[in-house]
């Protein structure tokens, strides 16, 4: 494979990031791009020399690619990953990989089949602080892990909007529960309490404002986890704990702390890995190994976030998770 074909669906944000890395890739071309906003499709295919379109199906029909970004709103996922993968065209699905266990379980059927490699946007596990907390993790015993994501709120109509964007803990907060799992494994059960408290009169808001949530690890091992958009003026906060048997050790993107001290965990870091050379390296070489957040993963942390919104909607009712137990 010398050169990379690279197609997006979507053309926002997110996915204007991805393109301006992959676009610095040797060996990577962007090919084509799709978005259901036509000049925003033209705009970003003009940038890269790509060819534009507005209908995904033919974009996947006209091109021979051999990679394709899917970075769209949570509602807005379609069939598009089931049919790239029938192509055997490798995927990077930005998260959340959807908004319907069931569809993405689908997909995850597609990619078996298929044999594709894929990865979703989670990052976070390939930070130094990440990869050195994570072996040393290994063998130990965690009692509890808590994490906080305390922000504002994000100008984008649909993510106001509880069937549009799945609501904060499914949309934003999905990095810190894709991190919990990654360290403590995987959880059965969930358990969530939501509430709107002083965001009701922000226009087309109909999503929670506050959101609580525990959880039981298959290890054993117990998880709590807070997340709002309150903090519109600033002075928010994110955290990660983890106690163990007389130690609290603390992740953030740039470190690692303990209580006692830990020195074979702190700095200096290595740089972290640029995601999209990861993936694309992957699909270059065949060798998946690499990827450390494949579908599946973004299918498992949909689980919990989704299964919270259940528990929720029953008044805080334990709810086993579907996928805790693979």
């Amino acid at each position: 494979m010398s050169d990379l074909k690279v197609g997006f669906i979507g053309a926002g944000g997110n996915a204007r990031g991805h393109m301006s890395r992959v676009a610095e890739i040797a060996g990577a071309t962007i090919s084509a791009v799709c978005d259901l906003d036509g000049p925003r499709a033209s705009a970003a295919a003009q940038e890269y020399e790509a060819r534009a379109y507005t209908d995904p199906m033919e974009l996947l029909d006209a091109e021979a690619l051999d990679a394709l970004y899917v970075s769209v709103p949570p509602f807005a996922h379609t069939n598009v990953e089931i049919e790239a993968a029938g192509r055997g065209i490798h995927l990077f699905v930005e998260k959340p990989v959807h908004l319907s266990i069931d569809a993405a379980l689908r997909i995850c059927e597609a990619i078996d089949e298929a044999g594709i490699i894929t990865c979703v946007g989670y990052q976070l596990r390939y930070l130094d602080p990440t990869q050195k907390l994570k072996k040393w993790l290994a063998g130990r015993t965690i009692g509890l892990v808590t994490t906080t994501r305390w922000g504002g709120l994000p100008g984008t109509p649909w993510w106001r909007v509880m069937e549009e964007s799945g609501g904060q803990l499914v949309e934003q907060t999905t990095h810190q529960i894709d991190l919990m799992r990654y360290f403590a494994g995987e959880v059965v059960e969930v358990s969530a309490r939501y509430a709107l408290r002083t965001m009701g009169e922000v226009e087309g808001f109909d999503i929670p404002d506050a959101q609580a949530l525990w959880m039981r690890f298959a290890s054993g091992a117990l998880g709590a986890c807070t997340t709002s958009c309150m903090a519109v003026e600033g002075g928010g906060k994110g955290d990660l704990e983890l106690l163990l048997k007389s130690q609290r050790v603390g992740w953030a993107a740039d470190r690692v702390t303990g209580s006692p001290e830990l020195p074979e965990l702190s700095g200096p870091y290595a740089q972290t890995p640029n995601i999209d050379q990861v993936f694309l390296d992957a699909v270059r070489s065949g060798e998946h190994k690499q990827v450390l957040s494949s579908y599946l993963d973004g299918v498992k942390t949909l689980d919990v976030t989704l299964t919270a919104n259940r528990s929720a909607e029953r008044g805080g009712e334990p709810m086993p998770t579907r996928l805790g137990k693979g």
